[in-house]
């Protein structure tokens, strides 16, 4: 686990074999970028091509970012557009929400999103609530990025999804990429925004490659925030995941087609908003809906998915009840038995899905 650890925190390219999932590429092989270099490319851009915007945070700078997402941009952007900050989450981030009303546009990077508690004010009273108090007169353009939810071995106080915390408060954007194509144009999108946007990102994906397209090798590439994708077609049951969740959900989906039922993934990508079209309309071909996410279940994005489907035109097209697949409803164990018995896993989306067929 310590190894693992060291391979993702040290920015290399070479990762196990585990996370090297093969539905991540075709042959012939594309162009080959990991989420991590993805996330670089769009600040990258951004900070070339608006001198508004800047990067602070923890280590950012000349360590070129804790899990180095932020590698080359401080000897290319220098001390005023690259800033390093003390260990004071509240402070940072108050400065940058500031900065955000006096018209420039910066990208706070936590080290992990459980940090980010710290400074929870600024983020839900300052950043989120100016834009619509002020009439529209005042935006509050800045971006809140860094690792979301569960890394190997950190245990209960570094393992928290946030998504269900912040998709709660109106005024604020949510974005959940997977791919390294969801993670640059998401950004590029977040970082254009006048409205304050929270991008949760992964440990466990930062040094996992993708196929990106010719398209998204642009400095114009961009992914609209609020637009779920379906990541693979299918008839039978619909799983809506986000985040690095669904990898899993392509996995589950993998075995269940040897066994003659196919799934069609939806890889959600944004929290808020949240794009219930793209859901209800492969509801309305399927006929069943299972949610999987990494957090806790109670009051959870599932539970809100599963609530807009009772109250919306997708319920009369369910054969069967939705269901969620969450993570287990207590604090991360350390050990890791435990922890891969807390976090949803492959086996558990495939017997969910086959008991809901069981019961027909």
């Amino acid at each position: 686990m310590a190894y693992l650890r060291s391979i993702l925190r040290s920015g290399k390219n070479a990762v196990p074999a585990v996370l090297r999932r093969e539905f991540h590429r075709t042959l012939p092989a594309a162009v080959q970028v990991t989420v991590r270099d993805a996330i670089k490319q769009a600040m990258d851009e951004e900070l070339e091509r608006d001198e508004r915007v800047f990067l602070l945070g923890e280590e950012v700078a000349l360590f070129e970012g804790a899990y180095k997402v932020s590698r080359g941009l401080w000897k290319k952007y220098g001390d005023k557009r690259i800033i390093d900050t003390p260990i004071t989450e509240i402070g940072f981030t108050g400065i940058a929400v500031g900065a955000a009303m006096a018209g420039l546009r910066p990208v706070v990077e936590y080290m992990s999103f459980n940090f980010s508690m710290q400074s929870v004010d600024h983020i839900i009273n300052s950043a989120a609530k100016t834009y619509y108090m002020s009439g529209g007169l005042q935006p509050v353009s800045i971006v809140f990025r860094g690792p979301n939810g569960a890394a190997p071995g950190v245990a209960a106080q570094h393992s928290q999804c946030f998504a269900a915390w912040y998709g709660h408060v109106p005024g604020l954007k949510v974005v959940s990429p997977w791919s390294a194509e969801d993670a640059k144009g998401l950004l590029k999108s977040a970082i254009r925004d006048d409205n304050p946007v929270v991008f949760l990102e992964n440990e466990i994906m930062y040094s996992v490659p993708f196929e990106m397209s010719e398209e998204s090798q642009s400095k114009d590439f961009l992914i609209p925030i609020g637009k779920a994708k379906i990541e693979r077609k299918g008839n039978h049951v619909t799983l809506v995941s986000h985040s690095h969740v669904v990898s899993r959900c392509m996995d589950a989906a993998a075995v269940l087609a040897k066994e003659g039922i196919e799934c069609e993934v939806i890889n959600l990508r944004t929290i808020r908003p949240m794009d219930m079209e793209a859901i209800e309309t492969s509801v309305m071909k399927t006929k069943h809906l299972i949610t999987v996410e990494g957090g806790w279940p109670q009051s959870g994005v599932g539970g809100e998915i599963l609530a807009r489907i009772m109250e919306g035109p997708g319920f009369s097209y369910l054969n069967a009840p939705a269901v969620r697949v969450t993570g287990v409803d207590i604090p991360m164990p350390y050990s890791k038995h435990l922890e891969d018995n807390t976090l949803p896993q492959i086996k558990d989306i495939v017997f969910t899905v086959k008991k809901i067929f069981e019961c027909l």
